[in-house]
């Protein structure tokens, strides 16, 4: 018997005890605070510089609006209608796919673990500007002073300089999870999303006004139309747009579910989704408006000093702070940035682990956040405040993204709109409150054209870690913290979906009064997503 017949007007008393935004505006700029982390910084400029330049920006467009909205819609529909976390919502959405809810949960969970490390590493660089700590070599004092890492392998020899600042970030995303989501979350994100645009905006002013920002400029925007002819182009762009909208691996699940019933969850889409891309590109006029900078101040292109990732911003960005007027400012905003961006980002990435643990066990919110943020923080501090833990970081974050999140975005997508055929219900509910309506071009871009960017994006990842060992690094580095936890994840995820749900969850369809497509009290039997629709 499921639970709606046995508890049929318990559904509001357990969306209460779950919690939720208090208005459209708060999930709006929770959703901006997830989508725009560090990727939006640090990797979307080179990413565009490598592939055409200005001419990047019409396939990003193109793969923006007919893959990144669409899928961020979807998973938008999925959280909304269904009023849980990515397990329950999968659940609920048919028995046999809650795995893929948990496969989410775990993906979600490993990053955590590591994001918080290169937060740490953001917060004491944001000290270090101050007096320009790194010296003449920012290179050499990041790998070595600051790091001190040593040869490759894994090591017990904890890095003060690193523990003290990660256990801070941890204590401080503990706090904002523990107080809810609207009083932790949502007033987190008030605050710091509007504090990250004005400071981002400040050191983007900062750096055009430095001499030579017009060549890194031209460097940026100067397109290369025959780009456009290049496959692996359009699918930088594809990647670019999946990894940076926090799509496919549950966030944007469980942060739909916190929605009131009534919310333009469509025009929610449109604004996170148009609002992340413009942070990106004004990441890559701050950057290379610096980085034309260093490239004027060293006697040489912009090609020999434009870099991305760890390298941009640990590197060559202490490099510039070094030798720009007022740097020690410019250090503060770049570094300060990091940090917000990072934080909202790790705090909706925890919250899919939480959401879960609660929708699962029927905890409280604190005993959740305990259950989960301490077994993270402690594998957090073993893992990356000791001498090694640069090299676990890189390997964990390349095999997690191209393995995980793309993989299990695919697949999630492939049951959806395929095995399942949910997409015209989803599209339904989304019509309700939503405008522009989604129609038959929405299913279209969800259940073919996007799966098809996102294989394309795998393979081609696939093909370059089978040609070469990533980055060189040991067999065995790749094998136990890269190939192996992709092939965990899944097998985890389901093994978990085995497990009960507590005792009077509602697992047929979406509860009661969730989905104004189908009126309460409307009768339903078991899950209304199996059919041909």
């Amino acid at each position: 018997m499921s639970a709606r017949a046995e508890q049929p007007t318990g559904q509001p008393d357990q969306e209460r005890r779950r919690g939720g935004f208090s208005s459209r505006r708060v999930f709006i700029l929770a959703a901006i605070g997830s989508a725009v982390g560090l990727g939006n910084i640090w990797r979307f400029p080179y990413v565009a510089y490598e592939n055409g330049g200005g001419a990047f920006l019409l396939p990003y467009l193109v793969a923006l609006l007919t893959a990144g909205i669409p899928f961020l819609l979807l998973d938008y529909a999925l959280g909304h209608r269904h009023r849980g976390s990515a397990p329950l919502s999968f659940a609920r959405l048919r028995r046999g796919a809650e795995g893929l809810g948990w496969w989410q949960v775990g993906i979600c969970f490993v990053i955590a673990v590591y994001y918080a490390a290169v937060i740490a590493w953001a917060l004491r660089y944001t000290f270090f500007s101050l007096d320009e700590a790194w010296g003449a070599d920012p290179e050499g004092f990041f790998f070595g002073e600051f790091l001190q890492a040593g040869d490759v392998r894994v090591t017990a020899d904890v890095v003060p300089g690193v523990l003290v600042p990660l256990a801070l970030v941890w204590v401080a995303v503990l706090v904002i999870m523990a107080l809810g989501v609207q009083r932790g979350i949502g007033a987190t994100s008030l605050f710091f999303i509007p504090v990250l645009v004005l400071a981002f905006a400040a050191l983007v002013v900062q750096a055009v006004l430095l001499p030579g920002a017009g060549t890194g400029l031209d460097a940026l925007f100067t397109p290369d139309w025959s780009a456009l002819a290049s496959g692996s182009v359009w699918a930088a762009a594809f990647g670019q747009i999946f990894f940076s909208l926090s799509i496919g691996f549950g966030i944007m699940i469980t942060y739909a579910s916190y929605v009131g019933r009534r919310e333009d969850m469509i025009g929610s889409g449109l604004v996170v989704g148009f609002a992340n891309s413009s942070f990106e590109l004004l990441a890559g006029i701050g950057v290379f408006a610096a980085l034309g900078f260093m490239a004027q101040a060293n006697g040489v292109a912009v090609d020999e000093v434009a870099s991305d990732g760890i390298g941009l911003a640990f590197v060559a960005f202490p490099a510039i702070i070094s030798e720009a007027p007022a740097g020690a400012l410019l250090g503060v905003l770049f570094f300060g940035c990091l940090v917000l961006a990072g934080i909202t980002s790790l705090v909706s990435v925890i919250e899919v682990v939480i959401s879960a643990v609660r929708d699962k066990l029927d905890t409280g919110r604190l005993t959740a956040t305990l259950l989960v943020g301490v077994p993270a923080a402690v594998l957090s501090l073993v893992l990356f405040s000791t001498t090694s833990g640069i090299y676990v970081l890189d390997v964990v974050d390349h095999f997690v993204n191209q393995y995980g999140i793309l993989v299990v975005a695919l697949i999630s997508m492939l049951v959806v709109a395929w095995l399942l055929r949910a997409l015209t219900r989803l599209g339904d509910h989304l019509n309700v409150h939503g405008r522009p309506r989604v129609g038959t071009g929405w299913r279209l871009l969800t259940s073919v054209v996007a799966p098809v960017g996102l294989a394309v994006v795998l393979v081609l990842a696939l093909r370059d870690d089978l040609t070469a060992p990533y980055e060189d690094y040991p067999t065995w580095l790749l094998v136990v913290c890269g190939w192996g936890m992709v092939v965990a994840l899944p097998v985890i995820g389901f093994l978990v979906a085995r497990l009960p749900w507590r005792a009077g969850t509602h697992l047929d369809g979406p509860p009661p009064g969730s989905d104004p497509v189908t009126p309460l009290g409307a009768a339903t039997t078991g899950h209304d997503e199996g059919g041909t629709r």
